[in-house]
């Protein structure tokens, strides 16, 4: 017991560690991903007779944009996502620690004596010995919980983005928004924090499903730590590829919707048109009246196929610097 009291101090002083390792993993998502995420969202928020597919919408982006059309939009989920995984991935390491310390309790026999020393080489760093008994559930709950904290940040990173992303001029005087500082100050000067803040609910509903992303990569990581040879980075990439994979497919439809509502015209003195969509379920019902249960899932392949490089790299970077770090 004396010796459980004394590993808790050291276990809350290395919290910083996931919030540090976060920042690396947010630019290795973002290098990977953004190609993939501007030609998702392209095809969740036009119809077919812009873009018959993702092959043509990758074409007509690189004719008409050049590469970098594929990277707009890029600027804010580049310091988003380092803030964002920073976030996500430290508020994760704290509450998987305070899931197990508090709801997922393991009983320790009183002659088993002082607990090994935390695993700082295992799969999954950011879990060390205090956690390391957690569940899958608990995995997950964790996931939740971290998702619905990274959301207050999320939402109007990823509403800013996906603004920039539909913008279809090549010239720069021909968009509504000059770029990502830009559309901030357009938005909140003509609708205040709630206009920035459009898609909130949107955006803590679909990071609910982090409870199958987090749960599943705890189960990747236990199958293959037992049943393979192969090292930890290779059980990171392989499971946290895997397991963004098992997210987007749960996750997806409440995605598509989410886009619908981040760009919507928001109307007023913004002068971008006439708002669509009152609240979430208006949207999801235009979805499904537009394209029927397809609608949900416009947009997928690109999307999946970017889920497994970018989380994968994303993940290997992130445990790995856990790994690093004192």
């Amino acid at each position: 017991m004396a010796a459980d009291q004394k590993q808790k101090p050291a276990e809350v002083s290395k919290n910083y560690r996931g919030f540090v390792a976060g920042v690396f993993s947010g630019i290795a998502k973002l290098t990977v991903g953004h190609p993939f995420d501007t030609v998702k969202v392209r095809l969740q928020t036009t119809d077919t007779t812009r873009f018959s597919g993702p092959l043509q919408c990758v074409v007509q982006t690189l004719r008409h944009e050049g590469v970098r059309g594929l990277y707009k939009g890029a600027t804010p989920p580049l310091v988003g996502w380092m803030f964002m995984d920073s976030v996500m991935l430290g508020s994760l390491t704290v509450y998987r620690r305070l899931l197990a310390e508090h709801v997922f309790v393991r009983q320790v026999p009183a002659h088993a004596g002082t607990p090994p020393p935390p695993e700082r080489e295992g799969p999954i760093a950011a879990t060390s010995h205090a956690a390391a008994h957690l569940p899958p559930v608990g995995h997950g709950v964790a996931g939740v919980l971290a998702g619905c904290t990274v959301s207050f940040i999320a939402a109007p990173v990823e509403h800013v983005k996906a603004r920039l992303q539909i913008q279809y001029a090549a010239r720069k005087a021909e968009r509504l928004y000059a770029g990502p500082v830009d559309c901030v100050r357009k938005i909140y000067g003509a609708h205040g924090v709630r206009g920035v803040y459009r898609g909130l609910f949107a955006t803590l509903l679909f990071r609910s499903f982090f409870f199958f992303w987090w749960g599943s990569y705890d189960v990747f990581t236990r199958i293959m730590k037992e049943r393979t040879a192969m090292s930890a980075p290779a059980i990171n990439f392989w499971a946290g590829g895997l397991s963004a994979q098992v997210f987007w497919l749960t996750s997806y439809p409440s995605d598509a919707v989410k886009q619908r509502i981040m760009t919507d015209p928001l109307g007023g003195k913004l002068g971008d048109g006439t708002p669509r969509f009152n609240n979430w379920m208006q949207a999801a019902q235009a979805v499904y009246r537009e394209g029927g249960v397809k609608g949900y899932w416009r947009g997928f392949l690109p999307c999946f196929l970017r889920a497994f490089p970018a989380n994968a790299m994303a993940l290997v970077a992130f445990e790995g610097v856990m790994r690093a770090l004192p």
